[in-house]
């Protein structure tokens, strides 16, 4: 297996992929076409950005992840949001506008971040930031969804604004993914599939790998399905339990080596598709790639956090830059200290470093 794999190489050149495929098509749809070409030119130029300003001595991940809602309509089992209390049933308050979003959305075109991954809660209930989104073209906007908000208004919207990929969860097959999401979801996601394919729009899947599902999802009949109904990418979320009760589902070692060597397979083997695993590309990326390295998480409050596995903030965008808070006190020890690069056993450095991370934290308020 490959122990320096450069993970934004490999997305960089898997979106060349896709504009390859939609170049081929172009007679079938040129406004897909088109969108990816000047994609790939933007994806381009905020690279260049990105280099520039690494020589100045300053790093700007390429990857942002914004958590722009606290509602979800599920309880899925062992839901790593619900647990953080991230997401609730409460009627959300002081949650970040459509216009402070949008603030955050054209300082980071402007910093050269080019991957916006919209999460929640459930991202499609704040319908306002979606279409602020679709308006930043230069950035392509991953959009993690449940899919059962998916309807008419958004396939349209899809439709005209392609810099945003619906990317919906899915745990296997109907048994598997009914059982952790709710009776009817699976068939609700296929239904959302076939009605992508047949409008030509491009989407992915979300799957959280527990130690019930690894082997069905890196199956052949799991991805021959997702592969011959559309989907250009699949990211494999490991599960990384938040609380002592639900770490009975993550996957343990010896099953996280497997999950490693059959995606490492479906690169070589299966190039149709693009595969990412999370957190489990950090070791062949050189460590962690949170709390700014290669990305950072802005929850729906505004917090600026190393990750959505581990909640913890010191700074807030409302009253503070992008740029000001990729310098804060704690993703500043995080990245100094090499916290981020060290060895560990779980999936999760920032989970297993929790209480540290807790530490750096009430340090930095006993200073100020």
């Amino acid at each position: 297996m490959n122990e320096n794999f450069d993970l934004q190489n490999y997305l960089t050149e898997g979106v060349e992929r896709v504009v390859t495929e939609a170049v081929k098509a172009m007679l079938k749809d040129p406004r897909e076409s088109a969108f990816m070409l000047r994609f790939a030119a933007a994806s381009r130029s905020a690279s260049k950005k990105r280099r520039l300003a690494e020589d100045r001595g300053e790093h700007i991940p390429p990857f942002l992840i914004a958590s722009i809602t606290s509602q979800c309509n599920l309880h899925c089992a062992g839901c790593y949001s619900r647990c953080n209390n991230a997401t609730t049933d409460s009627e959300p308050v002081k949650q970040l506008t459509g216009e402070e979003w949008l603030r955050i959305f054209d300082e980071a075109d402007e910093l050269g971040i080019s991957f916006i991954l919209l999460a929640g809660g459930e991202p499609m209930l704040r319908r306002d930031i979606i279409e602020a989104a679709g308006k930043k073209k230069n950035i392509l906007f991953p959009i993690f969804t449940n899919g059962t908000y998916m309807n008419e208004r958004y396939f349209d919207l899809f439709d005209r604004c392609r810099n945003l990929l619906p990317v919906m969860s899915i745990e296997g097959n109907k048994e598997i993914t009914d059982a952790r999401r709710g009776e009817g979801i699976y068939d609700k996601l296929i239904a959302n599939m076939n009605e992508f394919r047949n409008r030509g729009l491009i989407f992915g899947v979300s799957v959280t790998v527990t130690k019930e599902n690894y082997r069905e999802v890196t199956s052949h009949g799991f991805l021959d399905e997702l592969s011959a109904r559309g989907c250009k990418a699949v990211i494999f979320v490991e599960y990384v339990p938040v609380k002592d009760k639900s770490s009975g589902l993550a996957p343990s070692d010896a099953e996280r080596e497997y999950l490693m060597r059959e995606i490492h397979n479906l690169r070589e083997e299966r190039p149709e598709m693009v595969y990412i695993s999370f957190p489990g590309d950090e070791k062949s990326s050189g460590g962690c790639v949170a709390a700014g390295r290669g990305f950072f998480h802005i929850n729906s409050h505004g917090g600026a956090e190393p990750c959505p596995f581990s909640p913890f903030s010191d700074v807030n965008v409302r009253s503070t830059s992008l740029r000001e808070a990729m310098r804060s006190p704690l993703f500043t020890a995080l990245r100094s200290n090499d916290i981020l690069l060290e060895d560990h056993s779980g999936g999760c450095v920032l989970y297993e470093k929790r209480e540290l991370v807790a530490s750096l934290i009430n340090n930095a308020q006993h200073q100020k």
